[in-house]
């Protein structure tokens, strides 16, 4: 009896990965079939909850950074050795206008992803007006300044296009971002296995 068991939990402790994961979805299925409807309605407000939570904390940061895009994940080599590939940046655009030697994030007309360098000239007709500033930038890792990735005719960044000044890096805490946007099959494929487990789970 006691070697039964034995192996009865051997066998449960030796299931391979995939079939754990397989036993949990149908724990699920299984979960979701047999709840009442209040039971189910609650579970689905947890998820609207989680979802309007993060939504919150997101116009928060951006009413307190003065950002449209407080957070932003490096995708290129063009700033390291300082920044990496994954590495995550929290902006602020509360502090004054950008300064030589900061490193910002910006949009260029024409592209949806914006840009991570740092400033390398500034020029203004007085430190007071902010509308008069004009900032090339430059990538640590490359030879040569921004100029030619600008739009067409754009030789200079101005203020408004910075959509925020670097002031905290967390490394490589956005990796799995990249892996979304790399592949989008893993995005969704993450979001729904997420969403059905905070659906289905039990109390």
């Amino acid at each position: 009896m006691t070697r039964g068991r034995a192996n009865a939990r051997d066998v449960a402790t030796t299931r391979s990965p995939v079939r754990r994961a397989r036993d949990a979805v149908v724990d699920a299925i299984v979960s979701l079939s047999h709840g009442t409807g209040r039971q189910t309605a609650l579970q689905w407000l947890s998820l609207a909850l989680i979802v309007a939570s993060a939504l919150m904390v997101w116009k928060s940061l951006m009413l307190f950074t003065q950002s449209e895009s407080p957070v932003v994940v490096v995708l290129s080599g063009s700033m390291e050795p300082g920044l990496r590939r994954g590495d995550l940046l929290l902006l602020d655009n509360s502090r004054g206008p950008s300064e030589i030697g900061d490193v910002v994030v910006f949009n260029i007309r024409g592209r949806d992803v914006p840009i991570v360098h740092r400033i390398l000239h500034v020029h203004a007709n007085s430190p007071a007006d902010v509308g008069s500033r004009l900032m090339l930038t430059k990538g640590d890792n490359n030879f040569a300044d921004d100029g030619a990735l600008y739009a067409p005719g754009q030789r200079w960044l101005r203020q408004d296009d910075v959509v925020g000044r670097a002031v905290v890096f967390l490394p490589h805490v956005g990796r799995l971002t990249i892996l979304m946007n790399d592949y989008p099959w893993f995005k969704y494929g993450l979001i729904s296995i997420l969403g059905f487990f905070v659906v289905t789970g039990k109390d």
